[in-house]
């Protein structure tokens, strides 16, 4: 029986930045799905599989709207965040198409900026630790011991809000002063809610070395706000608390991704697109507070190669749209003022994802 190879899902979301790569944030909460975990072909002598998975992006080119915000990178004002996310991610292969599985990141994001440190020199500030823990669990929609030419599977997940949601950080007011605040929105550790996830991973055999596959990731929030301050340990302004800016936003965010495998013995080479995007409305409950809704599309090549006793892999969407959507505080501010008014973001021009699978 053919093997599928892994599938990486980020919803990166990814507590900020739709894992999209940037300040959007799509968080590393578990939105992670290695489908070599859960697939038809898994020896009946191995239900076990853990994966490995290391995330980086450089996100810096800011946006409103798809339009580029050029004049920042050339003024040297431009955001940088540096984030870095390694995803442990255990299954076990039950018995009928079902498996469970428990995803651990740990996540270490570095932002530089000017505005955020009284706008003269340029600082950074940092978090590390445990992101958002997930539980999943997931069943072949057909039994894949009789269905080995396609198949489809369902997943339910609990995201736990064990991610530091107020981690704080030094503010620089002047060359002399700092303060202590919470750092930003992309660089959290998690989001402050309790969510739920929704997953289907497919594929379809088209000959002997092709194979077609899909995966779609959406994670719900319910908590519209988690109390963390956007002022870095200063104080909200009228303004902030009339538009309902002060606080931080817990925002769904999903993941689409699909593509074509070509497999030669121990080789799989990809291609696909992806997109991620933290909406600026969520399915359940409120969506006001601060949180930098937009979405990325990419085009994801990738590479798996299996050795004797596990398979690394190497995937890099690159990016062909990014948008900064209208966030709901933006909304307000619109109709209050009757001014349009759209935030902007800063998205990365890649990331890179590596890892390793081994099945005991």
């Amino acid at each position: 029986m053919k093997k599928l190879f892994i599938i990486i899902a980020v919803l990166a979301i990814v507590q900020h930045n739709v894992n999209a790569q940037g300040c959007v944030a799509i968080k590393s909460n578990g939105g992670y799905c290695a489908i070599t975990g859960h697939h038809a072909d898994s020896s009946k002598n191995k239900i076990y599989t853990l994966s490995i998975n290391h995330r980086y992006y450089r996100s810096y080119k800011h946006f409103v709207g798809t339009a580029e915000q050029k004049q920042r990178t050339a003024a040297g004002t431009e955001v940088v965040n540096y984030a870095h996310t390694t995803d442990f991610n255990l299954t076990k292969t039950l018995k009928e198409g079902w498996s469970v599985s428990i995803d651990v990141p740990i996540i270490a994001n570095n932002r530089s900026s000017l505005y955020e440190h009284g706008g003269k020199s340029r600082h950074s500030t940092n978090s590390f630790g445990l992101g958002d823990i997930r539980l999943a669990a997931y069943k072949w929609i057909v039994d894949p011991v009789r269905m080995t030419k396609a198949n489809i599977q369902a997943g339910l997940g609990l995201k736990l809000p064990t991610g530091d949601y107020k981690y704080t950080d030094k503010f620089f007011v002047n060359d002399s002063t700092t303060i202590l605040g919470p750092v930003d929105q992309s660089i959290q550790l998690g989001d402050g809610g309790l969510g739920f996830t929704t997953e289907l991973n497919a594929y379809y055999n088209i000959s002997k070395n092709f194979t077609a596959y899909g995966n779609f990731y959406y994670l719900i929030n319910p908590r519209e706000q988690n109390g963390t301050s956007t002022k870095r340990g200063g104080l909200p302004t009228a303004t902030d608390l009339r538009y309902g800016s002060d606080v931080m936003s817990v925002p769904d965010q999903y993941m689409f991704r699909a593509g074509i495998n070509y497999s030669y013995k121990k080789l799989t080479v990809a291609a696909g697109i992806r997109e991620e995007c933290l909406p600026a409305k969520d399915l359940v409950g409120g969506s006001n507070g601060f949180r930098r809704p937009g979405y990325i599309i990419s085009v994801e090549p990738g590479v798996t190669y299996e050795f004797k006793k596990f398979s690394a892999y190497a995937y890099v969407p690159v990016a062909l749209k990014r948008s900064r959507t209208q966030s709901v505080p933006d909304k307000i501010r619109t109709s209050i003022t009757g001014v349009y008014a759209q935030g902007d973001a800063a998205f990365a021009d890649y990331a890179i994802n590596v890892g390793l699978t081994f099945k005991f």
